[in-house]
């Protein structure tokens, strides 16, 4: 039984492999940039859009909403960041119902990617909305003894972003092979209804996160020094 995708060599050139979280994660990107091109073609001559371009914009109200509340701030700048974050490992995981395809979401080192591109984006957006000296100011609330301490959490809160995510699509995956062997007609097609709704669950739960972490790196709170404005301290 194959664990990960990391583990499954599809094409080999010299010394240079290229395995299926790769291959797999190419084809993902592949399939939402030319899905995206698909439906937003002609959007902006048609008088009546189309059923695609509605679920288009009910999906971009529905993540603007969720960054909305969470953050209580302008959702907009947090939207290309946090959207794509969801469609794409919501399609990783949904694409589980095609024969062959293995998520690449079942891959630690995708998984952690994607947590670390969280991490790096805290900061860049603190230091936008904030100032750099606003941002590097919450590290040392409400003493500057917690500097370490705030580190390691956020170095944890990346490792248990990506633990989490790898740890739930993996499990699913192993279960579905397991009934398939046990029993190949009925419970592995109820399984694989309900890996759906918990890839689709997975995907929310990590960009939530993803937004929380934002959040208390954006907050009037993080920053401290902030005019009634808006205005960063460097700004």
């Amino acid at each position: 039984m194959t664990l990960s995708p990391d583990a499954v060599t599809l094409w080999r050139v010299g010394s240079v492999a290229i395995n299926a979280t790769l291959a797999f994660t190419w084809l993902v990107m592949v399939l939402l940039t030319l899905g995206a091109w698909l439906v937003t073609r002609g959007l902006a001559s048609q008088a009546r859009p189309a059923l695609p371009h509605t679920m288009v914009e009910m999906l971009v109200t529905f993540v603007l909403d969720q960054i909305r509340d969470v953050t209580e701030q302008d959702p907009e700048p947090y939207l290309p960041f946090v959207g794509t974050l969801f469609v794409f490992i919501a399609a990783c995981n949904v694409l589980t119902i095609v024969p062959g395809f293995m998520p690449p979401t079942a891959s630690l080192s995708t998984t952690a990617a994607l947590a670390l591109s969280v991490l790096v984006a805290v900061p860049a957006f603190g230091v936008a909305r904030l100032g750099v000296v606003g941002y590097l100011q919450a590290y040392l609330r409400p003493t500057p003894w917690m500097l370490p301490f705030k580190l390691v959490s956020e170095a944890s809160r990346t490792l248990a972003l990506a633990v989490r995510l790898f740890g739930n699509i993996m499990s699913g995956t192993v279960i579905v092979a397991i009934l398939v062997s046990i029993a190949p007609l009925l419970f592995p097609a109820v399984m694989q209804a309900f890996g759906l709704l918990i890839g689709v669950i997975q995907a929310y739960i990590f960009a939530i996160l993803a937004i929380v972490y934002i959040a208390s790196g954006t907050s009037v709170q993080a920053g401290g020094n902030r005019s009634g404005n808006g205005k960063g301290v460097n700004e």
